[in-house]
């Protein structure tokens, strides 16, 4: 239903009922029907008009926005897998590109590190594409089964601390973290030769905050500063988010990143 018939009805119900009780009253009723038994009527007639028109309006607007909340989610799942399919498509012609380089100079063995390069490109859009958010699923159960299958695919222990209340993301929120947190884990297993990585995710109602380390070699500071794809792909997620970005090498050893988000009161 239309929200301009919901407004036409709005107005033309009460007015409709009021004005017909009182025709009816002063037209057939006014000897039997006194003045204050006419009121208690139509008093009641309205309460009980108001409390099922406003049932039934408020029951249409619950069953709309839950409808748009489905369609946002799916739309943010859309963009997500967007995004890995042009990412993946980037990192293949890549090496095959130089793949057919090498094979042209008879180069075998690096030939064969261009193929291992693509199985690995492939292999985590797949994985990446499997663990899309439209299961249903909380995003601490999503996270917590993504970190497990992931450490078992490269080897490296991951310890998680994840406390979320309810409802704290809207769809498209979630997918933005959840991405940032994929292209994070993906440097640590391309770039930073660690054993162990940490995931914490801390959320209140007046905001949260996502911490990633490892302690790998740590990154370089010239890396943070140039525009990779990766990082500026975080940046630009953490920015539609909201948040603030803090990428650095630790003191002792490994990489932290730290997005941060502090609601407004």
């Amino acid at each position: 239903m239309s929200y301009r018939l919901l407004q036409v009805l709005t107005v033309i119900l009460p007015t409709l009922l009021i004005g017909g009780f009182e025709y009816i009253r002063h037209k057939f009723l006014l000897n039997d029907l006194s003045m204050e038994t006419g009121n208690m009527y139509i008093t009641v007639l309205m309460f009980i008009l108001s409390f099922l028109f406003s049932s039934w309006v408020f029951r249409i607007i619950r069953t709309t926005n839950e409808r748009l909340a489905q369609e946002q989610a799916r739309r943010a799942v859309y963009e997500e897998r967007e995004r890995l399919a042009r990412e993946l498509h980037d990192g293949i012609a890549q090496s095959l590109f130089f793949l057919n380089i090498k094979l042209k100079q008879g180069q075998l063995e690096d030939a064969s590190r261009a193929v291992s390069m693509i199985d690995n490109h492939v292999r985590q859009a797949i994985f990446n594409l499997r663990s899309s958010p439209e299961e249903g699923d909380s995003l601490p159960s999503r996270l917590t089964k993504w970190l497990s299958e992931w450490s078992s695919l490269t080897g490296i222990d991951v310890e998680e601390e994840i406390e979320l209340p309810a409802k704290l993301f809207t769809p498209k929120e979630e997918v933005q973290i959840f991405a940032i947190i994929q292209e994070a884990f993906a440097n640590i297993r391309k770039h930073s030769g660690a054993s162990r990585a940490t995931i914490e995710l801390q959320g209140k109602e007046d905001g949260w905050q996502l911490k990633i380390a490892d302690n790998g070699c740590g990154i370089d500071s010239t890396a943070i500063s140039a525009k990779k794809y990766g990082i500026s792909m975080m940046k630009e997620r953490t920015k539609q988010l909201g948040a603030s970005f803090h990428l650095s090498k630790r003191e002792t050893c490994g990489t932290e990143l730290i997005v941060t988000k502090e609601r407004q009161k």
